[in-house]
């Protein structure tokens, strides 16, 4: 049996990772270029205007992208507001206060099964339940009772974005070094103070990163949102409208498409999408990068 050197397996090791990432950085490319070539005859035609241009009308070739955008943006943005105090809350809860290990692990493995659960169960669940509640206060509040559009959507968002930032935060709080936590509390500190003054700061780029992570989610999301969104072309007017996002009306469209234009421009919004995703995460990372806070 031949013996390799140690110096040489380390380096085919090395090689190994190498590849790997670049496979990675080369799938990463080629989604880029097989939805730039596919959507080219959009861009062609519809240049800019695409973006800006707020009908969307297949049966006379107007296209434009602008309500989905919109649509997608509103619904991400406030998904995530709504899950920051739950998620927040919930890290901070398993990462320094909970003590019990049976009840922290069973908390967490619920925080697992709520994230592992499939989209379409949440878009379920959210027609069959959250749709009808909404469609009360609707008329309560005398206002038109579609129930399904954007604060539908954005709440099953929340619902569903909850336990990735719970399962990056608590363990970003979990690394918070001991050290600082007894040196607070031996200078009587309170529980509220040591949150407050070190496990916060301490931790905030990580979970800036949580809520990143989560937020990108958010926007790329499709079956859940196609199902409880309305579906409606049109820019909304308040959080209570119908609307669409950029992945649900690809989901919805796609298939039934037969035009070339019409094909081209449902690639180019699948192109927004990409572009809007990469964007949002490398400003994450720039904030992150330039914003990390010691403790005090």
């Amino acid at each position: 049996m031949i013996k390799i050197p140690i110096a040489k397996k380390n380096k085919l090791f090395i090689n190994i990772l190498k590849l790997t990432g670049y496979v990675a950085i080369a799938i990463l490319v080629l989604f880029l270029i097989t939805l730039i070539f596919n959507s080219f005859l959009s861009i062609k035609t519809l240049s800019l205007q695409f973006l800006f241009n707020t009908n969307w009308q297949p049966n006379t070739k107007n296209f434009g992208a602008a309500p989905f955008i919109i649509g997608t943006l509103l619904t991400s943005v406030l998904a995530l507001m709504i899950s920051i105090p739950f998620s927040l809350s919930i890290s901070i809860y398993i990462g320094y206060f909970l003590k019990n290990k049976k009840r922290k692990n069973t908390l967490e493995t619920l925080m697992d099964l709520l994230a592992g659960i499939p989209s379409v169960i949440y878009g379920f669940w959210g027609l069959m339940v959250l749709v009808p509640v909404i469609i009360k206060i609707q008329a309560w509040l005398g206002i038109i009772p579609y129930g399904v559009g954007i604060l539908a959507a954005s709440l099953i968002l929340a619902l569903m974005i909850i336990p990735y930032s719970v399962t990056l935060g608590k363990d970003i709080i979990n690394l918070v070094p001991n050290d600082l936590v007894e040196a607070a509390i031996g200078l009587g500190a309170t529980p509220y103070e040591v949150i407050k003054h070190i496990a916060i700061p301490y931790s905030l780029s990580g979970l800036f990163a949580g809520h990143l992570m989560a937020f990108g989610r958010a926007i790329s999301e499709t079956m859940a949102v196609t199902m409880v969104i309305g579906n409606r072309n049109f820019i909304p007017t308040s959080i209570m409208d119908p609307a669409n996002t950029l992945a649900s009306v690809i989901a919805n469209e796609f298939g039934e498409a037969s035009d070339p234009l019409y094909v081209s421009s449902l690639i180019e919004l699948g192109l927004i999408l990409l572009v809007i995703t990469t964007i949002i995460n490398i400003i994450g990372k720039l904030i992150v990068k330039a914003y990390t806070i010691e403790p005090r």
